[in-house]
Order: C-alpha cells, then sequence, then structure tokens
C-alpha cells in the first residue's frame, strides 16, 4: 500500500510506501527535503506532521524527544505512514540536478595529523568525474553490508584526490581499520567504493547574511571545504569560525585557520579548548564550543549558522541558539557525525 504525501508550503506531492520512510521517497522522487544522518540521530530532517499518521522508526530522544512528537514533530528519515499526509517541511534548493552514484576509490595516502585523525586522500577512477557540492560527505561501502559515513574536506573544483578526515573511535568498525586496532589495516593503494555525493549541509548562495560556522572535532571538514569554496567564489559575506576541541592538538588544522584569517578580510577565527592540561599552556577561549558562539552573539537574529560534529553539539547549539539567541530555525543548518552509540531511543 502506498500514500500520498503533500508539502504545505510548496504544494508539490509525492508518494510512499509502508515500507520506506518519507525521507526515502522523497529523496526517490526528486523532493529534497534537508537531512544529514539519515539514521534518527542528528535531527536535520526534523519537520511536521499537519495532517495523517505515521510511526517512527530508532531515534534519539535529542533529535525527536516524546514531547516533540507528541506536538507533531517529525523526523522524516525514519517516520512510515499510515495514512496520507501533509508535512510542513524546507525543501532545499541547489543539490537536486547532482546524481548520487557507487564509485571505486584507491587510498592515495594516509595522513595522521593528530594522535587520533587521519586525513585519508582518495584516487578515483582516471575518467571518473565526481560532483558534489562542499560540504556534502560519502558513505563508505563496507563487505557486510554496513555503511559509514564521512564528510568530503575539500572543494569540487580542486583537481586530485577526495579528501577526508576520520577520528578514532575505539571499537569502530571503520576507523580501528583505519588505523590498525585489529588484524587487518587499511594501506595505501587499497581499493575502497562508497556512495555519494549524500546530505543538504552545503553553503546557501542565496543570502548575504553573516556566516558562524561552528565545529567540533572533524567537524571541521566540511566546514574547510566550504571556506575554501567562499574563496574560490569570492563571496563577499562576514564569517566567523569556532572551533572546538577538548585540547589544543585536537585543532589538527589550526595553523590552516590562521592563515585564513590573515588572507581573507572577513573572516575571523575563534579556537575555544574544553579540557585543557596545564602543560597545554593554553590561553584562548575555554568551554564549550557553542556557548563560547552565545557569549560573542547573544542576538543571531541576522545571521546563518552551519554547524557541525557530535550530535550533542549539534543539538544544544540548535536548541539554545533558537530558544536563547533567538536564530530562526531556518538559518541554522547542521550535519551531526553520528555512531551507534547515539542511536539511543530512551
Amino acid at each position: 500500500m502506498s500514500y500520498q504525501v503533500t508539502l504545505k508550503t510548496s504544494g508539490k506531492q509525492f508518494t510512499v510506501n509502508q515500507e520506506e520512510t518519507l525521507l526515502e521517497a522523497a529523496l526517490r522522487q526528486g523532493i529534497n527535503l534537508p537531512y544529514g544522518c539519515k539514521n534518527g540521530a542528528c535531527g536535520s530532517c526534523k519537520g511536521r506532521i499537519l495532517e495523517g499518521q505515521v510511526t517512527h522508526g530508532e531515534h534519539s530522544q535529542g533529535a525527536l524527544s516524546t514531547t516533540d512528537e507528541t506536538a507533531g514533530a517529525t523526523l522524516f528519515c525514519c517516520a512510515y505512514p499510515h495514512s496520507d499526509l501533509l508535512i510542513e517541511a524546507r525543501e532545499v534548493q541547489g543539490s537536486g540536478d547532482i546524481a548520487i552514484r557507487k564509485v571505486p576509490c584507491r587510498v592515495n595516502a594516509i595522513i595522521k595529523p593528530s594522535h587520533d585523525v587521519a586525513i585519508l586522500k582518495l584516487q578515483l577512477p582516471g575518467a571518473e568525474r565526481f560532483q558534489f557540492l562542499a560540504g556534502q560527505y560519502v558513505e563508505f561501502l563496507l563487505k557486510d553490508g554496513q555503511r559509514r559515513a564521512y564528510s568530503i574536506a575539500n572543494v569540487p573544483t580542486q583537481d586530485g584526490p577526495l579528501e577526508l578526515h576520520i577520528r578514532h573511535l575505539p571499537g569502530g568498525l571503520f576507523t580501528d581499520f583505519v588505523f590498525g586496532v585489529n588484524e587487518t589495516v587499511l594501506k595505501e593503494k587499497d581499493i575502497l567504493r562508497f556512495e555519494g555525493p549524500l546530505g543538504s549541509f552545503f553553503l546557501r548562495e542565496d543570502s548575504q547574511k553573516p556566516i558562524i560556522f561552528v565545529a567540533a572535532g572533524t567537524g571541521f571538514a566540511p566546514i574547510k571545504a566550504i571556506i575554501e569554496q567562499i574563496q574560490i567564489k569570492k563571496i563577499d559575506r562576514s564569517i566567523q569560525l569556532y572551533w572546538g576541541g577538548r585540547r589544543p592538538a585536537d585543532l589538527y588544522m589550526n595553523t590552516l585557520c590562521q592563515s585564513w584569517a590573515a588572507d581573507m578580510p572577513n573572516f575571523t577565527y575563534i579556537p575555544v579548548i574544553s579540557d585543557a592540561l596545564p602543560e597545554d599552556l593554553w590561553s584562548g577561549r575555554a568551554g564549550f564550543v557553542h556557548q563560547a558562539v552565545m557569549t560573542d552573539h547573544p542576538d543571531m537574529r541576522g545571521f546563518q549558522v552551519y554547524a557541525c560534529g557530535a550530535p550533542v553539539m549539534v543539538n544544544a547549539a540548535r536548541q539554545d541558539f533558537s530558544l536563547n539567541c533567538h536564530l530562526p530555525d531556518d538559518e541554522f543548518f547542521a550535519d551531526s557525525f553520528t555512531s551507534a552509540a547515539d542511536l539511543v531511543a530512551s
């Protein structure tokens, strides 16, 4: 059985089968809804059910609480229909003409700028022209059918290999492989396969509002790509980058950020460290990165915010910026780096 879904704002319609989510059905039919993780953890695809009924699959309470659900909120990535629906959702412009494909690649280089971060350089076949938007991600296709998602850290116009930033999560299926924890280890010249590009985390170029980028850890990767795209296209908007880590070494491309601040007249870089030790000799901003943003910008009504990192940071920023700093909900764009541990429904 299938049902009809209508978007209130645009009037567009699509059909959804009982066994697929609203997001899957929308993307399949060319309706570009915002999304990030696709597994109920990040909240990027949150919207509202105005008429009709759905049930939700496994998801994080941080992304969609029971109270939210009772009030009609939904996560399109894990919502299954039980009737025709009228929904309220933001549509994403600008990515619909890029095909999602499965692509083979060869590991060109593995660089480790810190003890728990690896930068992978992936060489595509010689005739391959892989199109994507700065800020999007790919999913590695693993042998057991599982997938692991990582953001692209370079710009689409850049010649050479794709660049991914991977933080080691002990016990992680793919990251243990990258860091050689188990008997098998990823090596240069190994062949991998990925699917992409995916996600709706990219610059909205139709706005002239000043931009606040908020990165935590390797959440810096897609933000790096977007900033480099802004440089190349000579986009003249005020930009502030807040990059947070536990210790200074977590800001593994700090020198690059400092060079942006020196070269770009409208760019400001604010590194924030939460757990510096005495031997770090840290004298900069301290605390949680999203709270540093709130301190500097108690009123965000005139801004766009792009946040990327762990769900706990992204969800806190989404909620606090809206409730306390008056940031419009439709000016907050996010990409959460989720793991199995983030999918706790209770």
